[in-house]
């Protein structure tokens, strides 16, 4: 994984983080038990704790991410 300095402002500002590596932070909801990845289209989405990660299925640059609320269906 990695992103690209707006990548992390992104991250950050979208998901209330505070912490100093957001790569890192990403990784670890990945390797999470309870983690769900999928793959749709040029993109996989990585669910867990409350959060879903898209990182770009070619180059693994971390997109974006978003929280998600439990009552949102199921989506992807």
């Amino acid at each position: 994984f990695h992103t690209t300095a707006l990548g992390v402002e992104r991250i950050r500002r979208n998901l209330c983080l505070e912490v100093a590596d957001v790569v890192a932070w990403c990784r670890e909801k990945a390797l999470e038990p309870d983690c769900m990845i999928t793959r749709q289209g040029k993109n996989w989405y990585i669910r867990s704790s409350g959060c879903e990660i898209t990182v770009n299925a070619s180059s693994y640059t971390i997109i974006t991410a978003h929280k998600i609320s439990e009552n949102k269906g199921g989506g992807r």
